[in-house]
């Protein structure tokens, strides 16, 4: 007997989980509130694959191939102090052996969502409610049509929440889990250079950052910290994590809308903070945006009445400092296609324990070690030692800085061996 489930979210976890529980021999259904597929566009946010999510995704993809053209190696972390002031850096820490591949958000999801069949994913479904069949051996997931306002009703054997940090089915079994503010916001923008063959400020930004290509660089300054790499194409991805009060949100989002004035602000403040070559990238970008950080107290279960399971940042709302948000995403689907595999329809309950079992200590561990280096480089308070200062600080002290420290780096669950 084949099962059927339902997901709730169709961003790079819902896709992920959608292959993984179809090769597992289930009937998936992907709820998605988006009226279409994203397209690719220069705006958006570039992100970093570890070795193991790269090699989980092959199967899922009808040419694994792309996947190589699409994403650029990485292979050096560089943690760096930058004086503004003096136009200077130096390096605090070096991993040769950093392994990541970076690649644009929207190409990595329409990879994926490209290689599923066509009738998977509903697009334009806004997800409303679930609720149990009298024996709860069934759920029903009820969602509302945006085009036409009408409702409809799937009932299903298992339900997966892979509807991202703001979830709603986290939601239903959890109300009162909160999310918890990181005391900063990241400034996001990736800057397209391929149609610039002689771009000064693409080639000033590579004289300053000599081994961009093949790097990433994580610049410690006096207001916050800069993530910089470049993606696939002659694009450069940059990230500013800068500290300030919790901003306001349209519903549902943690992308606060800008203005023209908040950005020439960032601008601004970005002249005293970083060197020359990266602030005129930072000016090149068309659609500067900014992210709220969150992450959440990790959560005691990730599955309830045997039938309904979160994944992704609805199962672990995380920041981004451990490069795991993604990664996790993949894992968790991977994990939990095997044990459905492994245990059958007949045994979700097994299935759904197994999961949780595995998936659980990982995520607890992974979002308070991101939560700890974030506060590091942000120069907040951590318990149990002195605000961290890239200016004094001894190279073994720096050591702190690397994401090779992040519990289960690289660790590859032995169900999926």
């Amino acid at each position: 007997m084949k099962g059927k489930a339902v997901i709730v979210g169709g961003s790079i976890a819902g896709i992920s989980c959608a292959h993984a529980l179809i090769a597992a021999g289930w009937e998936v259904v992907v709820l998605e509130k988006t009226n279409a597929a994203p397209t690719g566009c220069a705006t958006g946010a570039g992100l970093g694959l570890d070795t193991v999510s790269f090699k989980l995704i092959q199967p899922w993809i009808k040419q694994p191939e792309i996947l190589d053209r699409m994403t650029l190696p990485l292979t050096v972390e560089y943690e760096q102090a930058t004086d503004g002031s003096k136009n200077s850096t130096r390096t605090l820490a070096k991993d040769p052996s950093f392994n990541f591949k970076v690649v644009h958000w929207s190409d990595l999801h329409r990879l994926l969502y490209e290689s599923l069949p066509s009738e998977v994913v509903l697009w334009g479904h806004l997800f409303l409610s679930l609720s149990m069949s009298e024996d709860k051996s069934s759920v029903k997931a009820v969602a509302k049509l945006l085009q036409t306002d009408e409702t409809v009703e799937i009932v299903c054997d298992l339900l997966v929440g892979a509807d991202g940090s703001l979830s709603s089915v986290r939601k239903h079994f959890l109300p009162d889990h909160k999310l918890r503010y990181s005391g900063y916001c990241a400034w996001r923008g990736v800057v397209d250079y391929s149609d610039s063959e002689n771009s000064e400020t693409l080639n000033a930004i590579k004289k300053a950052y000599l081994d961009l290509g093949k790097s990433c660089y994580f610049d410690l300054g006096s207001e916050g910290h800069v993530v910089l790499h470049e993606l696939i194409n002659r694009r450069i991805n940059w990230v500013w994590y800068l500290n300030q009060q919790e901003p306001t949100f349209e519903r549902n989002s943690l992308t606060a809308k800008v203005s023209h004035d908040m950005v020439e602000n960032m601008y601004e403040l970005a002249e005293k903070v970083w060197i020359p070559e990266l602030v005129k990238v930072m000016r090149e970008t068309k659609e500067p945006f900014l992210n709220a950080i969150y992450d959440s107290e990790p959560l005691e279960q990730l599955c309830w009445n045997n039938n309904v399971v979160l994944i992704g940042d609805a199962a672990h709302p995380i920041t981004p400092h451990g490069a795991r948000s993604t990664n996790m995403s993949i894992l968790d689907s991977a994990v939990l296609g095997k044990c459905l595999e492994k245990w059958g329809p007949q045994n979700l309950g097994q299935a759904l324990e197994e999961y949780q079992s595995i998936r659980l200590p990982v995520a607890k561990e992974q979002v308070l070690f991101s939560r700890r280096l974030g506060r590091i480089k942000q120069r907040l308070p951590v318990f149990g030692r002195e605000i961290f200062d890239p200016t004094t600080a001894s190279e073994e002290e720096c050591k702190v800085l690397q994401l090779k420290n992040i519990p289960y780096h690289n660790g590859m669950p032995s169900i999926l061996m």
